[in-house]
């Protein structure tokens, strides 16, 4: 496994020894980068079951402000930092260990990440607790990208109960696919006339994928 493309370009990483973790193939991951590739440069980047961090250090290559890194593996922490280290990526990397779903609650109150990626075991229900969890969260808004590696039979339909819309679904072969998602914008609030209006925006991702 390797960086693919950017300032680490080339460089190998290690991986999580076992088959708890389900590293992403470096054809899957390029193919990934290329849908994503207008939003990483100069984005907050998060990734969810980390695993190697293989992700989210193409990720800073390609450009990410920062990323940051949850897994509960501490075997999966350890090569997160030894891949940082390699890379020379560490000064912009964030790893923390402990649950994904405590963390992610825990993380309420922080600013929006620009894309949040998650690989959760396959077929253990995972993706939706992830998803309710962000769904009340302030990390995730409505231009932040949800990017979730699933089983190709993980059923999303309950997402939009959970106030996501699905922007596009991208499969690999028999196995496994990657749902994009987003969440719907929240209903503006009535603004009296005499308020006026304001010419101030919001920054962040917006259009279609």
């Amino acid at each position: 496994m390797r960086v693919i493309a950017g300032s680490a370009r080339s460089l190998p990483l290690r991986t999580v020894a076992g088959m708890q973790t389900r590293p992403t193939t470096d054809r899957i991951k390029e193919t990934l980068f290329n849908i994503l590739a207008p939003l990483i440069p100069g984005c907050r980047f998060l990734d969810l079951y980390a695993g190697s961090g293989a992700i989210g250090i193409e990720a800073l290559s390609r450009g990410a402000s920062s990323a940051a890194f949850v897994d509960s593996s501490r075997q999966a922490v350890t090569v997160i930092r030894a891949n940082l280290n390699f890379t020379h990526l560490t000064d912009k990397g964030r790893v923390i260990a402990g649950d994904v779903i405590r963390t992610v609650i825990g993380m309420d109150g922080e600013r929006p990440f620009g894309v949040i990626f998650m690989d959760p075991p396959y077929d253990k229900g995972l993706e939706m607790e992830t998803l309710r969890a962000l769904s009340g969260s302030s990390i995730a808004n409505e231009q932040t990208l949800i990017v979730v590696e699933a089983s190709l039979e993980t059923d999303f339909s309950e997402a939009e109960a959970l106030g996501y819309r699905i922007e596009r679904v991208k499969e690999y072969g028999k196995k496994s696919k990657h749902v994009f998602l987003k969440k719907y914008a929240a209903e503006p609030k009535a603004v009296p006339e005499t308020m006026g209006s304001t010419d101030e925006k919001s920054c962040g991702l917006s259009g279609k994928l």
